[in-house]
């Protein structure tokens, strides 16, 4: 993750300092510190009928050509409901319907650090499936037939879905979490 050199309110440059047990960025002008926080994202956990998930294969880097679950990072306003909803419709053209929260979660990333994720269960959706915006391709996987996942959210996300709340499953040991 790029340091931050400068304060995003007044433009001054930025020092550190021993705040509240950790070192932090502290803008010297404002007199105040400079927080750092996980920069939040959602994921779905879609499955049809046939108890597959579905995965996109991803466009952009990271992890450029992996697969991984339909979703991304919350805009300014949005809810993590509507984000997740908003990056199902534009990685698959599908338009769903969350049915339950499955968990929270963090990745470390290089570009930001830490992620904080949010997994959903969509089980009600419509619409024709077609990979767009930053998704390669969309395939539905049957649970003993993933590829390698991008990351380990999402896995864990997938796991937590067969393990708890699937009604078909071949080999449930395979998947604890």
């Amino acid at each position: 993750m790029r340091k931050k050199t400068y304060c995003h309110f007044c433009g001054k440059q930025l020092t550190e300092k021993l705040l509240e047990g950790n070192i932090r960025l502290f803008c010297e002008c404002c007199n105040m510190p400079i927080y750092e926080n996980p920069i939040p994202a959602t994921c779905l956990v879609v499955i049809n009928s046939m108890e597959k998930v579905l995965l996109v294969k991803r466009n952009a880097e990271p992890k450029k050509g992996f697969w991984c679950l339909p979703g991304g990072f919350m805009e300014l306003g949005e809810t993590p409901e509507e984000a997740a909803l908003r990056e199902f419709k534009e990685e698959t053209g599908l338009s769903g319907r969350i049915d339950m929260l499955l968990g929270a979660t963090s990745n470390h990333s290089l570009q930001y650090d830490t992620v904080l994720m949010v997994g959903y269960l969509v089980k009600s959706y419509s619409g024709t499936l077609e990979a767009g915006d930053d998704a390669s391709d969309a395939a539905y996987f049957h649970s003993d037939e993933l590829p390698e996942i991008a990351f380990k959210s999402h896995m864990r996300f997938i796991r937590i879905y067969y393990a708890a709340y699937a009604s078909k499953i071949r080999h449930p040991s395979t998947f604890a979490i």
